[in-house]
């Protein structure tokens, strides 16, 4: 399927300084000279900042990993993950319409987002909040049918559900993600089975939710603020400081043989 970049364009891109920062300690994960591998996570932030991957966020992102602009642009049209045209500024919901999530119902589900939203998948609502489309599987399978909205699963919809959580975001409401008919995570419905001796003995929500309850506003865009930055492959000591990008990062195993070569011939 052949994807082209969005007609109208931003003048310019930049991170916020918190996902530059971000970045900038992604790119220490690979060695000199390796930093185009980093071109997903950091067109995929991009996103997040934006809602939508623009050309100027790609040539932003490409001129970070000293990348042609071209090679940058082969990765963001092939993948369907980003999105190259605007998305609604509240949300852009994702309804899964693989096997078990249209067996349980999805096609109910994108029949609510052609009526609340519109009649077909990328088009924006007419206030421009929201838009939509069908995806393939989301690993979600034992809580279909559902749908992404940003980082977080709405497990357990049903055409009401799914109709109450889109009003509630035009309100400026955040709902809380996760199974819709009270589910804790993927256990079976209904009464509990197994493990009955630690019956009621869990926490409030399970780790996903409970970190986005604990966020807050999960379906805002990404600025970098929401979380701390954490860079734990920088703990070895062979990389530089989060937010550096000198020449501390870690070497290939030729890079190596090549820096020890030249240290030795240094003493010599």
């Amino acid at each position: 399927m052949l994807r082209r970049l969005h007609h109208e364009q931003p003048a310019a891109f930049e991170f916020t300084p918190a996902n530059l920062a971000w970045a900038e300690a992604q790119i220490t994960k690979y060695p000199v000279g390796r930093q185009a591998s980093a071109i997903i996570p950091l067109l995929f932030r991009a996103q997040e900042q934006e809602g939508w991957l623009s050309k100027p966020a790609i040539e932003y992102v490409a001129d970070m990993l000293g990348m042609p602009y071209i090679r940058a642009l082969e990765v963001a049209t092939f993948y369907f993950m980003f999105q190259l045209a605007p998305v609604g500024s509240v949300a852009h919901i994702q309804v899964c319409g693989t096997t078990s999530c249209m067996i349980c119902g999805a096609e109910d589900l994108i029949r609510v987002c052609k009526e609340k939203i519109a009649p077909h998948a990328f088009e924006l609502s007419n206030d421009g909040k929201f838009s939509w489309e069908e995806v393939e599987c989301l690993g979600a399978c034992a809580n279909a049918p559902m749908a992404a909205i940003g980082k977080d699963y709405y497990e357990d919809l049903s055409e009401e559900s799914l109709a109450k959580l889109i009003d509630a975001m035009a309100a400026g409401q955040t709902p809380r993600p996760g199974s819709q008919t009270g589910r804790f995570s993927s256990e079976r419905a209904g009464e509990q089975v197994a493990l009955l001796d630690s019956k009621g003995e869990r926490e409030e929500f399970n780790a996903t939710v409970g970190l986005a309850v604990s966020i807050g506003d999960t379906i805002k865009r990404i600025d970098g603020t929401e979380v701390a930055l954490r860079a734990p492959w920088q703990m070895s000591g062979q990389r530089a400081p989060i937010g550096m990008m000198g020449t501390e990062r870690p070497k290939s195993a030729v890079q190596q043989v090549a820096a020890e070569k030249a240290a030795k011939a240094a003493t010599e």
